[in-house]
């Protein structure tokens, strides 16, 4: 690791493999675990920096193929790069493309050299490979980025997640030869779908390669949450434990429980800006639709225990009805909200491996089959 990059475990608990650290970056610290939003073209959806700083956020992730594709990585570089074009100046991180492009299944072709595909936006036909995605990144200047690897659907057969696995690996030795700053940290994603060997085989061979960080990607791609926490349990603790672990595409309070518990530090999700701008709350860790009737005439905070700008200043049935008026306050208060319960949920659980009381305090989240 880069001496600009360090983790440190500060705690750990003694009855699952929940841990804290702090992750330290060029940008500033993030206090482990913690929820990190998505702002995919380098704006958390409907959300100023100054409002997104106040949910707590230290670290925030950016997408590599979509501020490609607009407005391009030159003009980013232009602004100054990733920070000050977007005024975010604390840590960022950027995906690499990967399981955007995978996505497009009728649009793109997948090779050893990399993949070709058509620009959903004008036609171009774009080919990237590893090295063009790292190029890409270290255009942009996140602080984190992330190897481009082969993200295989759900369901997928055992030899094709197990080729997609063989190449996420060779893909992953081109991205660190092709990796050109030291003020960013490279991480490797481990692949391998529901098959445990796989996924064992994958987590052992990125550990030796040393890297700063690891992903665990290719969950949340279609699977059910039972066969998630399966893959992750088993997954996280062959990772290297100096390291921070970061968990992609997952954002419900018993998912990040049940990761954090099995040793995972890092999360990400755009669950809560995506459900905002459906008028649906994440209260408690349940999902409110605040379309509902019995919110018309609710004159209460959305949750009395959360400090969100949201909660302490208007109520259910105000921002009921700018939902049903279909007014963008209504989608900005409710990212605030659901951003700050999510963070708030890692910071009580951080709180918690720090007293060693995670297990019993969080119980009820842990328990995969509910």
């Amino acid at each position: 690791m880069s001496a600009q990059f360090s983790f440190q475990r500060l705690a750990s608990c003694s009855q699952t493999k929940a841990r804290v650290g702090v992750f330290s970056t060029p940008h500033g610290i993030v206090e482990t675990p913690r929820f990190m939003p998505v702002g995919t073209l380098a704006n958390v959806k409907t959300m100023t920096p100054s409002q997104l700083e106040d949910t707590g956020a230290q670290m925030v992730l950016c997408n590599t193929y979509h501020l490609h594709l607009q407005p391009g990585e030159a003009i980013v570089a232009g602004g100054g790069g990733l920070h000050k074009f977007m005024g975010w100046n604390g840590p960022i991180l950027t995906d690499s493309g990967g399981f955007q492009v995978f996505s497009l299944s009728e649009m793109r072709k997948i090779s050893e050299e990399g993949v070709i595909f058509r620009s959903p936006h004008d036609g171009q036909i774009i080919n990237l490979t590893p090295e063009r995605s790292i190029e890409i990144q270290n255009t942009l200047g996140a602080d984190v980025i992330m190897a481009f690897d082969e993200c295989p659907p759900y369901p997928a057969t055992r030899e094709e997640v197990e080729a997609a696995t063989q190449r996420t690996y060779r893909w992953l030795k081109r991205c660190a030869i092709a990796h050109q700053r030291q003020d960013q940290a490279l991480f490797g994603i481990v692949q391998g779908g529901v098959y445990l060997d796989l996924r064992s085989q994958a987590a052992l061979s990125l550990a030796e390669l040393d890297l700063p960080g690891y992903a665990i990607g290719g969950v949340s791609v279609g699977e059910p949450p039972e066969l998630i926490s399966h893959v992750v349990k088993a997954t996280a603790p062959l990772l290297p434990p100096e390291k921070p672990r970061y968990l992609m595409g997952v954002g419900t309070y018993r998912e990040i429980a049940i990761a954090i518990a099995s040793g995972v530090d890092l999360f990400d999700c755009v669950i809560p800006t995506r459900w905002a701008r459906h008028g649906t709350a994440m209260v408690q860790g349940e999902r409110w639709n605040l379309k509902n009737a019995k919110f018309r005439e609710d004159f209460t905070p959305m949750d009395e225990t959360c400090p969100c700008y949201a909660c302490r200043n208007f109520s259910r049935a105000y921002i009921s009805h700018l939902v049903r008026a279909q007014e963008i306050l209504a989608y900005t208060l409710l990212s605030i909200h659901n951003i700050t319960e999510l963070i708030c949920f890692t910071q009580k659980i951080r709180e918690a491996i720090l007293n060693d009381t995670f297990a019993n305090d969080f119980a009820s989240w842990l328990d995969s089959d509910q």
